[in-house]
């Protein structure tokens, strides 16, 4: 611990810890125990791996999920002498080069990687090589499946750490429910008692408001004057793009200058406003959620939902950009009935057609094993072709691993590499490489300019060579410094654990019990949101409720905050959802008439509810059509209903079976408290880790 006090005086200036910082810093130099950590945002999380680092002998490993996050850590390390690197898909072949030798060498003490570069079967063999001392996860709510940030390349961070022999590991997050923090303790083996470290979520600094309006007028009304009494600078989330440009506009007549972010603009431009709002003193920022991850201002005076966020884990890291500096700040949410639709038809628009999903799992099923005995998919082709969302396809192949026990991910593999020269002599290697697999990539590989282009699951399989064979060899020439290397065209890969489905009636099965559990998944989405409302509208203090949400009912000894809503007024805020418009025939035919797919009522629903799809895409009926979203204020169900019957009259009957499983429409759901210890988790019981 006295290199922990020494490296935090003379790297950060800093005369001491803060919070519990010293006593995680203890058990993972001291004690070499796994921990968890959670703080809130600002709270210091960085600090409690970084520290470690320069303490540790060998390599920290940082796994986070945002590269602008991590290029953010890099540059402020790199300031102050650290050597600290990031290793993304942004990165030159130069640059990349350099990272890969820096690590290697030794002479890197930290590494920022998103998850998914464990799928990159180079990074995996460059690791198995190196002393990783401390692996650094960040957002690990993530891992958890029944958390509402799940993300399904988070759960091979546990199956690296245990095939790498990391010798500790520490979990970071800012929101996790006490399922949540229990699901990460089981995944990283972190002992309950003894390797959690929390900080209270409640903040005495923040006054948390709601406010109701039922249109975007009247919440302009109030959130003018609000915006002008502010005393530092202002973020105001949105749900849609649009709705950015849109509230600005409405801003600007009134003398004030507000910027806009959200992920539709290019990179230049994102880093262009985010740091003019840095660099503000009183700067206002519409935004969607994409704006506030690893912003660092300790001066935000307000943070406005202008529109209501979907969970109150959203909420609870979006407000906590507030007031970093101590100081009084004010939250305000607007609860609207209009809204509601828009939020639960998001909700609801992950979900895939029934046939879609058994037309995948029938290829999933059927298809012949490759030479190695795995199985390898192109997921953005297969998402493309049967109009399955990215995510939903990764939650898809994880139900068949975590629930079926059918597959088990292994290392992605990537069929396509440009390589190219270095350096003079190490070219000449390259080509002087006598070995059986550098003769074969030489006989195969394709010039492209100044770079030379191989498939090596094609070459594989025209030259009878081992396709791994192959790859380790273009690896070996990346390594040993002779060629720059880009890989590209990732195909997962899965290990066969028990014999797939074969008989048609088995498939079809499987595929509706996949499909209810989407449809579970839509219900407790739904729970969370109608969780955010009880939170705006019980009659109890809204900072108490945040914080017994999260477990921590003894956050405030009085259970009254001073000034909250409900503090200030004595009672809840009095709010009725509305009643769900029904869907209008004209406009029904209308994207009838522009949409001429018939197989799948759910894809002609999200057109014109406005959610996009990789088949809606295709087919250009998404964000450049006009008709896209024209249909946003209408339940999401209501819609698929519509045009299911509109589907089955064009000959495909029962296209998209209405769901039996929602025990109630969404506009009449039953009351979900939120103020109770959170109940949506179920404990993972399938992830592995190992501490050595």
């Amino acid at each position: 611990m006295e290199d922990a006090h020494r490296v935090l005086k003379n790297i950060w200036d800093f005369p001491s810890f803060r919070l519990s910082q010293e006593e995680v810093i203890k058990r993972l130099i001291v004690d070499n125990e796994n921990a968890l950590v959670l703080y809130p945002t600002g709270g210091g999380k960085s600090l409690t791996y970084q520290v470690p680092a320069l303490c540790l002998p060998g390599l920290t490993v940082v796994i986070s999920p945002l590269i602008a996050l991590m290029k953010d850590q890099v540059d402020a390390l790199v300031d102050r002498g650290v050597k600290a690197a990031n290793l993304d898909s942004t990165l030159g072949a130069e640059r990349a080069a350099w990272v890969k030798q820096e690590v290697v060498s030794g002479r890197l003490k930290l590494l920022y990687v998103a998850p998914e570069r464990l799928n990159n079967e180079g990074f995996i063999a460059m690791m198995s090589h190196v002393k990783i001392s401390l692996l650094a996860i960040d957002e690990s709510h993530c891992i958890s499946q029944w958390g509402a940030s799940f993300r399904p390349e988070y759960l091979k961070i546990a199956r690296f750490a245990e095939e790498m022999d990391v010798e500790r590991v520490l979990c970071l997050t800012a929101t996790a429910t006490p399922n949540v923090a229990e699901d990460i303790c089981k995944s990283f083996f972190i002992d309950t008692r003894k390797g959690v470290f929390r900080t209270p979520v409640y903040r005495s600094n923040l006054a948390l408001k709601v406010q109701v309006a039922n249109t975007l007028d009247q919440k302009l009304d109030t959130l003018i004057p609000f915006l002008k009494s502010r005393t530092g600078p202002a973020i105001i989330y949105v749900t849609l793009q649009k709705h950015t440009e849109e509230v600005a506009g409405h801003l600007r007549p009134h003398g004030m200058k507000p910027m806009v972010y959200h992920a539709g603009l290019n990179g230049d431009e994102r880093a262009r406003v985010q740091q003019q709002f840095m660099d503000s003193d009183n700067g206002i920022v519409c935004a969607t959620i994409a704006f506030g991850m690893g912003i660092d201002k300790a001066n935000i005076r307000q943070v406005v939902h202008l529109f209501m966020p979907k969970t109150l884990e959203n909420y609870c890291q979006e407000v906590g950009r507030a007031g970093r500096d101590g100081l009084p700040s004010t939250c305000l949410m607007f609860l609207s009935a209009p809204d509601i639709p828009i939020l639960e038809g998001f909700c609801r628009g992950d979900t895939c057609s029934k046939r879609s999903l058994h037309l995948w799992l029938q290829e999933v099923a059927l298809k012949t094993p490759d030479r190695d005995g795995t199985l390898s998919f192109n997921n953005y082709q297969q998402s493309k072709e049967y109009d399955i969302r990215p995510t939903i396809l990764g939650l898809s192949y994880a139900q068949l691993e975590l629930e079926y026990n059918y597959i088990r991910a292994v290392t992605p593999l990537y069929s396509q590499y440009d390589i190219s020269s270095r350096t003079a002599d190490g070219w000449q290697k390259v080509m002087g490489d006598k070995s059986e697999a550098a003769k074969i990539i030489k006989m195969y590989w394709k010039p492209r300019g100044s770079t030379y282009q191989i498939d090596v699951v094609v070459v594989a399989q025209q030259s009878g060579q081992d396709r791994g064979d192959l790859a380790r060899k273009i690896s070996d020439w990346e390594l040993s410094g002779w060629a720059n290397v880009k890989a590209s065209q990732v195909r997962a890969r899965y290990k066969i654990l028990n014999p797939l489905p074969m008989e048609k009636e088995e498939i079809a099965n499987i595929a509706e019990m996949m499909y209810n559990r989407m449809l579970d998944k839509e219900e407790e989405a739904i729970v969370k949101l109608r969780q955010v409302i009880n939170f705006a509208t019980n009659n109890e203090c809204m900072a108490q409720c945040l914080a017994s949400y999260f477990g921590d009912e003894a956050a405030i000894p009085t259970g009254l905050c001073g000034s909250c809503s409900f503090c200030q007024t004595g009672k809840g805020i009095t709010f009725e959802p509305g009643i769900t418009t029904l869907p209008d025939p004209i406009r029904i035919k209308a994207i009838l008439n522009a949409c001429p797919e018939r197989d799948d009522p759910r894809l002609l629903a999200r057109m014109a509810f406005g959610v996009t799809s990789p088949r809606l895409t295709a087919g250009k009926w998404s964000t450049s059509h006009p008709l896209f979203g024209s249909m946003v204020e209408v339940d999401f169900n209501a819609l698929v209903e519509a045009f299911d019957k509109e589907c089955a009259r064009a000959g495909y009957a029962n296209a998209e079976p209405t769901p039996t499983n929602n025990k109630r429409p969404a506009s009449q759901s039953a009351s979900y408290g939120a103020c109770s210890r959170s109940s949506g988790g179920r404990g993972g019981t399938t992830k592995r880790a190992r501490r050595s």
